[in-house]
């Protein structure tokens, strides 16, 4: 009898494109798992920013505090760690733009855009996306009416365990999931098993998934370092024997419940399998 399949990791990245939160237990909400993406970088234009064009945020890191997280740099010990609250207040807002999408977003204390443009070396805000906004999965993909946060585009990732160790037997230096930045990570069966599905259940909830990740240059970017691959890769090795319409696909885009709680360690159930 096949090994069951199993919720192995769960990971939040509070703000987009900079380092993820490891959990053993998370709340689904309608934009995905609770503090996931919900602030973000934006600079003196009001646009998003992230690793693709600003590789030094691979230096930020975050790490848990009491009803938030911490930002260090890891190469600047100087400038002490900056805590930020999981939610923001609206005392101040404007309107930010996100790819196709402009949205309305509470700011952060003028402290936070200080130490952000230190770190960053340019001028840069901090701003948060509140209950109220709605921000859609794309339309012709989403039948459910599904909501992301900041998030390119959807409000879970899902990658196999057994994905990534196919990945890493064909490179000279194996890298880590921490690379593709998943929310759900699982272990058992056969490697890319996640593109055959989709619809599952991890525990009591109930997932649907929708289409593969198209990869970019942020996997390319080591996050210990910050520094580019000089031979591009993983993407290069990836390219060679996952791609699909120009695009370079590793993981699953996911919608999600709305509500519930995952936990580690939680089975996974195949319901519908994709061309059944």
């Amino acid at each position: 009898m096949a090994a069951p399949f199993l919720l192995s990791d769960l990971y939040i990245y509070p703000v987009k494109s900079l380092g993820g939160i490891r959990l053993t237990e998370a709340h689904i909400e309608p934009r995905g798992l609770r503090h996931d993406r919900r602030w973000l970088i934006v600079d003196e234009k009001n646009r998003f920013m992230t690793q693709r064009q600003t590789a030094a945020m691979a230096h930020l890191k975050v790490s848990p505090a009491y009803n938030g997280f911490l930002l260090s740099h890891q190469q600047r010990p100087e400038l002490l760690p900056l805590y930020v609250p999981f939610a923001a207040t609206p005392e101040k807002t404007l309107f930010v733009t996100i790819w196709d999408d402009m949205v309305f977003a509470w700011r952060a204390k003028p402290e936070c855009d200080e130490w952000l443009s230190e770190a960053l070396g340019q001028p840069c805000k901090l701003v948060y996306m509140s209950d109220m906004v709605r921000r859609d999965v794309e339309p012709e993909r989403n039948p459910e009416g599904q909501l992301v946060s900041f998030a390119d585009g959807y409000p879970f990732l899902l990658i196999g365990q057994e994905s990534l160790a196919d990945l890493n037997a064909r490179l000279a230096t194996p890298v880590g999931m921490e690379r593709f930045r998943p929310n759900l990570v699982f272990s058992g069966g056969e490697p890319f098993a996640e593109d055959g599905w989709e619809q599952f259940t991890i525990g009591d909830a109930t997932f649907r998934a929708v289409r593969g990740c198209g990869r970019c240059v942020l996997t390319t970017i080591d996050p210990a370092t910050a520094q580019k691959s000089p031979q591009g890769e993983p993407l290069r090795t990836l390219a060679g024997y996952r791609t699909e319409d120009s695009k370079v696909l590793f993981g699953q885009n996911v919608t999600g419940p709305g509500r519930g709680t995952l936990r580690v360690g939680d089975q996974v159930h195949i319901i519908i399998r994709k061309n059944q």
